[in-house]
């Protein structure tokens, strides 16, 4: 069971109530809730806010992906997995990603998190833009991103 989508800031907010409603079930005994949220320092410079790109299409197929690999690399079979992803302008503290995951076991549900989110960071085309309190901005450099 998976759901996936990209939120535009200017139109909603990612709701943590969402992702709990999607992801309850009686069968399921562990549920994980990650949240991605703007932090105030990076690379000794003080961060206000973060504009997030991506591209839409690609990144939901990398969500697809991503969850489509789990079974045969986590063997974990039963799961519920939601996964949100802002676009636009986050200020401090606000969600930018959203991942919730629900399996039988903590240990499935701590391993698929955790997978979810680093391959997130590898594969997905997803751009930042940070904007600091000396009123500068720039986009972060990137890697390389894998299996697109």
């Amino acid at each position: 069971m998976l759901h996936t989508k990209i939120i535009y800031k200017e139109k909603e907010e990612i709701l943590i109530s969402n992702a709990e409603k999607f992801i309850y079930s009686s069968k399921f005994g562990a549920s994980i809730y990650f949240l991605g949220t703007v932090r105030d320092q990076n690379e000794n410079k003080t961060v206000t806010g973060i504009t997030y790109d991506v591209h839409d299409d690609m990144v939901i197929k990398s969500f697809n992906e991503i969850y489509n690999e789990i079974d045969k690399k986590l063997n974990i079979k039963d799961k519920a997995v939601f996964v949100e992803h802002i676009k636009g302008y986050v200020k401090l503290g606000e969600i930018s990603i959203i991942i919730a995951v629900a399996c039988k076991h903590r240990d499935q549900a701590y391993n698929l998190s955790r997978y979810m989110i680093e391959e997130i960071k590898k594969r997905s085309p997803i751009w930042k833009k940070e904007h600091y309190q000396s009123e500068k901005s720039e986009w972060l450099k990137g890697k390389e991103l894998k299996n697109l």
